[in-house]
């Protein structure tokens, strides 16, 4: 399945945004290949490899660049090859579209 969510925008976070109901969730992992929802359901997460520091940290910039363009942050772990990204929506404590859409867009980081 094509994922349309990385066309998209966040939507700004605003005091009471409410978090996605289970069915929603289900739809949109559908458009978020090799992402997994963490154990407590919070959180989306990716496990990405690199061949080296210098792809780890490209990949990474690349990610802030993302973040910062839609006003929407992960949190993660590197180390020389790899990047453990997750994406949740802190003032909602849980996901949101906008987790998906920017875990989408960063996977669309890879694909050439």
């Amino acid at each position: 399945m094509t994922s349309y969510l990385k066309d998209q925008h966040c939507a700004a976070c605003q005091g009471g945004i409410g978090i996605l109901e289970a069915e929603k969730i289900a739809e949109l992992m559908q458009q978020v290949a090799d992402w997994e929802i963490s154990s407590d359901g919070k959180q989306l997460q990716r496990t990405f490899k690199f061949k080296g520091f210098y792809r780890t940290m490209a990949f990474i910039n690349a990610m802030a660049w993302i973040a910062n363009e839609q006003g929407h942050h992960p949190d993660f772990s590197a180390g020389y090859n790899f990047c453990k990204v997750s994406w949740t929506t802190h003032e909602a404590d849980g996901l949101t579209e906008n987790d998906f859409i920017c875990a989408a867009k960063t996977g669309a980081l890879l694909e050439t």
